[in-house]
């Protein structure tokens, strides 16, 4: 069974450590617009969402890549970015229905969330256990459906 990130947002401060941790992960700098994870800041609601890829079981992304740059990891199940292969094109951004492929204007290649080979780093920086790491085999639509359908539920609340 693979596991996978679980996405708390009632538990969420907006502390950006996750970002962070990410950006030094990957990047060996800290810098939230190099991270694979983001939060939405809802000012107005005092709230705040985490979001990254959800490791869809039918990733968009893969199949749309038109040089299978995204491949799956055999250990982790995460679909993964072969910046090798990867030409920059851009389509696996327009394919994720959810917004978490993203462009590296630096690189010229894309990046998204590859759960760190297996201990990601945001959710071992996460204090408040917003993000954890847990067994899971409901990846991707389903999974990202019910999450927003209880962030809704949260902001119809107050």
């Amino acid at each position: 069974m693979y596991r996978s990130l679980t996405l708390d947002p009632e538990k969420c401060t907006g502390c950006l450590q996750c970002e962070m941790a990410c950006s030094w992960e990957y990047e060996g700098h800290f810098n939230p617009a190099h991270s694979r994870i983001k939060i939405f800041a809802f000012h107005q609601e005092g709230r705040f969402v985490p979001y990254t890829c959800t490791q869809c079981a039918d990733a968009w992304c893969k199949n749309a890549c038109p040089v299978e740059a995204i491949q799956i990891n055999a250990e982790t199940g995460a679909k993964e970015v072969v910046e090798n292969l990867c030409v920059g094109c851009k389509v696996c951004t327009i394919a994720c229905p959810f917004g978490t492929v993203n462009y590296d204007h630096a690189r010229g290649k894309v990046m998204k969330c590859d759960l760190c080979g297996g201990d990601p780093a945001c959710a071992r920086a996460c204090p408040t256990g917003a993000i954890t790491f847990v067994d899971g085999d409901w990846p991707g639509y389903e999974k990202m459906r019910q999450w927003a359908e209880r962030t809704d539920n949260l902001a119809s609340a107050q």
